[in-house]
Formats: C-alpha cells, structure tokens, sequence
C-alpha cells in the first residue's frame, strides 16, 4: 500500500511544473525567407530597345516579387499572431 501511495506522489510531483510552457510558432522555411533577384542591368551604350526591354522585365520582376513576399509575411505574421493569442 506504501509503495503505490508513493509510486502515485511521484508521478504526481513529476508531472507538475511551476514553470508555464509556451510554444513556440515556428519560424519560416529559409527559402520562403529569400530576397529578390537582382534586376537586369543595362550597358551604357544600350539601344533604347533594349533599355525599354531591361525596364519593362525589371518592372515585371520587381513587382511579381513584391507581391509573394509582402502575402507571404501578411500571411505568417497574421498567422502568427493568432497562434500567439491562442497560447495565452
């Protein structure tokens, strides 16, 4: 009888914890946390054709881009701030 009133306070005792446990929301993947390519650059003596081509790719690519990472930190950060709420 000693023995399961003891073996009960052990468990007991290991399973309580004065320390609240929180977790943590995880982190992004690192290739969902990537830059931007590079634009294209142009040389000095370019045509103008191949300027406006340059300036029109740039454009495309820079605001392609801006859109995925912008809705992809909207999201995550949304999102964690839900989890973060739950949590509390």
């Amino acid at each position: 009888m000693k023995q399961i009133l003891l073996i009960s306070l052990l468990m007991l005792a290991g399973c309580s914890t004065p320390v609240p446990l929180t977790a943590k929301f995880p982190e992004a993947p690192e290739m969902l946390k990537q830059k931007c390519p590079p634009l294209q650059q142009v040389k000095e003596d370019a045509k103008l054709s191949e300027l406006s081509t340059a300036i029109t790719n740039n454009y495309t690519s820079y605001h392609e881009c801006a859109v995925l990472v912008n809705g992809w930190n909207d999201w995550y950060n949304i999102q964690k701030n839900i989890y973060e709420k739950i949590g509390k």
